[in-house]
């Protein structure tokens, strides 16, 4: 089943969606950083730039598609997929593809939101998120947990792609050979720099930025602030406040677009059958 043409098809495509709001992302986090953007700095930022452009509404559509494709994807990958690994390496690669399926299903949820014209905020939704889990009994305590495990997460994103882990996912164009070389390879040096670089640029400023967040939801936890807890708009918002900020914020800006140029590699080049 993970083999089916279709899929793979859909899940390439799906890339696509992918890369165009990390791009839109990009641009938004580069305008608040030169201090002429207004609006959330986010993934529903991100979201409403795209919708703000000609054709706005056609250009959601499609990227609400491919989150959903690539939702099914990882689904089916959860499922049945990852049998080029085993044992514990196959449980972790068959979680996080679970938790793949909630983060790409969200954002279509969000994406649908902003294109059907209703009041859609990620940051307010975090917000009010963690203001629920604080009301309750060790409250608290549970905030501090997410924001440790977010702050991990960012720091194995950063792990992975300063390593360069990725590229073991990726398969690249040439001839099937017996020998035991990497995929990499397979593509010609020029090329397989660019991927690589791309892919290792955009999952270190994620990983920086994952990091923000984790650290937000921990201080909100500390302070009992749950004002402090708004994901990647609070991320993006405390770097450009910080001196001569914009500069930090721009690298990520561009480290983000980065990412978004190494979906489209995922497009075309990206193992999705197994």
């Amino acid at each position: 089943m993970a083999s089916n043409d279709l899929l793979k098809y859909l899940t390439r495509v799906g890339f696509i969606g992918y890369g165009l709001l990390h791009l839109a992302l990009a641009w938004v986090a580069a305008q608040i950083a030169l201090g002429q953007g207004g609006q959330e700095g986010d993934q529903s930022g991100a979201f409403r730039e795209l919708a703000d452009q000609p054709f706005g509404s056609v250009l959601l559509w499609f990227v609400i598609v491919c989150l959903l494709a690539l939702a099914v994807w990882q689904m089916i990958l959860a499922i049945w997929g990852h049998r080029d690994v085993d044992g514990k390496e196959r449980v972790v690669e068959r979680l996080s593809g679970g938790a793949r399926v909630v983060i790409y299903a969200a954002l279509a949820w969000t994406a649908g939101k902003v294109v059907l014209g209703a009041p859609s905020s990620s940051a307010e939704q975090q917000q009010r998120a963690t203001a629920g889990v604080m009301s309750a009994p060790a409250g608290a305590w549970l905030v501090g947990l997410a924001g440790v495990a977010v702050l991990a997460f960012g720091i194995g994103m950063l792990w992975y792609g300063l390593k360069r882990k990725f590229a073991r996912k990726l398969r690249y164009p040439g001839p099937a050979t017996a020998s035991a070389r990497s995929v990499t390879s397979q593509l010609d040096p020029p090329g397989r720099r660019v991927a690589e670089r791309a892919g290792q640029i955009g999952y270190t400023a994620k990983g920086v930025a994952f990091g923000i967040v984790g650290y937000l939801l921990l201080d909100a936890a500390v302070t009992n602030d749950p004002e402090k807890s708004r994901g990647l708009d609070a991320a993006i918002h405390t770097i450009a406040g910080q001196p001569y900020g914009k500069f930090p914020l721009l690298a990520v800006a561009v480290g983000v677009a980065a990412f978004g140029a190494y979906c489209f590699f995922q497009a075309r080049y990206r193992k999705v059958g197994s």
